[in-house]
């Protein structure tokens, strides 16, 4: 699943990072431009040595070149290294840019450490860094079916000697189009005052253009801004969403999106009531039930057919998902479905 939410990281970033707002500090950070050549080679060459790891699924080969306060928990890398490997099999990969971070002047301790590079400055925020010097590599993996970006955290060792400290990945397109593509329809979507719609195509044009949490600039910052402008209300969050749908109440605790069968779907998590449970137990009272709240959604937000493919329904109590079910919007009744550009 997917909303801020947004849905799952298809990587970890086990170097302390977050945030994004920038405080003053010693902090320096060089762009590749800025680069001698043998500092630009070691930082492009242990990524491509990382990325050509992750392409042939040689976790212990990466967990060896990663610095060992993170190698002593590895397990979150490499099931993230691991799933992404299909998907980046006989793909071209291509180092996008890398950064230069010199943290070795900050108090041990710091809490925030903030990184301005370039211009326009893109901004690099970590969370209780240690002195160290760092490097940022973005790595993209493309000419397959599903592009792929990996944000690659080193650690400099020696000079320009570089280990593993942290991996993120995020697919560079979702349902045939890249963040651009959703950027632009999230637009449309709010110039209509369609703003369910247009939330969530901002937020997956984020996630797709922005390789990484940590990292911000004044085009991320935009994309922000029009994200926060068309937020609709009553999304579920610190409190549920109450959805009536024919008359019954259902408790809706998170909405995101999700492509697990291709096209953009919105993914629908509930928790039921007593009652709403007991029914769950059967099969054909629990179609009937989850049918419902689908309809209840389209119904209240009439808007959500003309953007996804279909809606997935989960309930769950606790952490136990009781019940799931996905249609597509033309299935699910009460008018026409499909999306228009999300397939």
């Amino acid at each position: 699943m997917r909303t801020k939410l947004l849905r799952f990281e298809a990587g970890l970033l086990l170097l302390m990072v977050a945030g994004l707002l920038p405080l003053a500090n010693a902090a320096t950070c060089t762009t590749q431009s800025n680069m001698t050549a043998a500092e630009r080679a070691s930082l492009v060459n242990t990524a491509r040595n990382l990325a050509g790891d992750v392409q042939v699924g040689n976790v212990q080969a990466m967990r060896a070149k990663t610095i060992p306060a993170v190698a002593s928990q590895f397990g979150a890398i490499a099931a993230a290294a691991e799933r992404l490997k299909p998907e980046v099999q006989g793909a071209s990969i291509t180092v996008d840019s890398i950064f230069a971070l010199d943290a070795s002047s900050e108090p041990q301790g710091s809490q925030k450490t903030d990184f301005y590079c370039g211009t326009p400055v893109v901004m690099l925020t970590f969370n209780n860094l240690p002195p160290g010097k760092y490097g940022l590599a973005i790595v993209h993996a493309t000419g397959v079916q599903k592009p792929q970006q990996m944000a690659l955290i080193l650690s400099e060792t020696g000079p320009d000697q570089w280990m593993l400290a942290g991996f993120i990945a995020r697919p560079m397109v979702e349902a045939g189009h890249d963040g651009i593509w959703y950027w632009q329809q999230a637009r449309q979507y709010a110039q209509k005052s369609m703003n369910w719609n247009a939330w969530f195509y901002y937020q997956t044009a984020a996630y797709l253009l922005n390789p990484a949490q940590f990292l911000s600039s004044p085009n991320f910052q935009k994309l922000q801004h029009e994200m926060d402008q068309a937020k609709p209300a009553g999304l579920p969050g610190a409190r549920p969403l109450m959805l009536n749908a024919n008359g019954a109440m259902f408790q809706i605790t998170a909405i995101g999106t999700t492509t697990e069968f291709g096209g953009l779907d919105l993914e629908v998590h509930y928790t039921p009531n007593p009652t709403q449970l007991a029914e769950l137990r059967n099969p054909v009272s629990a179609r009937t039930q989850v049918v419902q709240v689908m309809k209840g959604l389209v119904e209240t937000y009439p808007e959500l057919r003309s953007a996804f493919h279909g809606i997935w329904v989960r309930a769950n109590q606790g952490n136990a998902q009781v019940f799931a079910l996905d249609l597509p919007m033309n299935q699910i009744g009460g008018g026409t479905g499909g999306a228009q550009g999300a397939m």
